[in-house]
């Protein structure tokens, strides 16, 4: 395929799975890779983003790195949806919380994602376009966690542009229902539209950002394995 490799991954044809876990941190795909699955072989390091493929209970699984924001998640998504023939893009990351009952360590799932980016204007749509999840995958990730004697909280996320801000804004987004704030959901789900493939955000609850209740970086990547097995048994 003439498109690959692409200037951000330098996997061949071939080497990614039809379902990708998609976590930011490069350290949290490495932690995935060498903890879940079973002869991992590295396949893109292209600016430290790391990409593994190997299998988890005899199915081929790929995880790669998104890094941080809907521009990162955006391009990488695209390449893999679009040059790899990946079919479903599982974002394992995590959110702070928007919905006051929600406690920090708690698995949130976007059915939606609502966003204050202007990313859907590429593709120039005479109105608002509401980014959601498959629905298969949806459906198939609250059956596993229910499984797994966990309940998920499934709802709207709110994808953000920013991480430090001042506008007050949650609290507007807590009065429309949305569960909790992240910053890569909504990209992920209009690339996946776009390309007429699937996608889904598992997140797990990092931080409270009206309490200052917060986990540590450490936790994040290392502690957070409900939300990746829940990902992994749908993969």
């Amino acid at each position: 395929m003439s498109n690959i490799p692409t200037p951000h991954i330098e996997a061949k044809a071939g080497d990614f799975a039809k379902t990708v876990l998609m976590p930011g941190d490069p350290l949290r795909a490495k932690f995935i890779a060498e903890t879940f699955l079973t002869d991992a072989k590295l396949i893109n390091n292209v600016r430290g983003v790391q990409g593994y493929t190997g299998t988890y209970k005899g199915k081929r699984v790929s995880v790669m790195a998104s890094g941080m924001g809907m521009p990162s998640i955006g391009i990488y998504s695209y390449e893999l949806f679009n040059f790899y023939d990946v079919e479903n893009i599982i974002r394992v990351g995590t959110a702070g919380v928007i919905r006051p009952d929600l406690k920090v360590r708690d698995i949130v799932i976007g059915q939606g994602a609502c966003t204050n980016s202007s990313y859907s204007r590429q593709f120039d749509l005479p109105g608002d376009f509401a980014p959601i999840a498959s629905f298969e995958l949806l459906q198939k990730a609250v059956k596993s966690a229910e499984d797994m004697g966990i309940k998920p909280v499934v709802g709207n996320l709110y994808s953000s542009d920013t991480f430090y801000d001042d506008s007050m804004g949650l609290s507007k987004w807590q009065k429309m229902g949305v569960l909790a704030v992240e910053m890569e959901a909504a990209a992920l789900y209009m690339n996946a539209a776009r390309a007429g493939k699937n996608a889904l955000a598992i997140c797990t609850i990092s931080d409270n950002p009206f309490t200052g209740e917060a986990t540590t970086s450490e936790e994040r990547q290392l502690n957070f394995t409900k939300m990746m097995e829940i990902a992994l048994e749908i993969a």
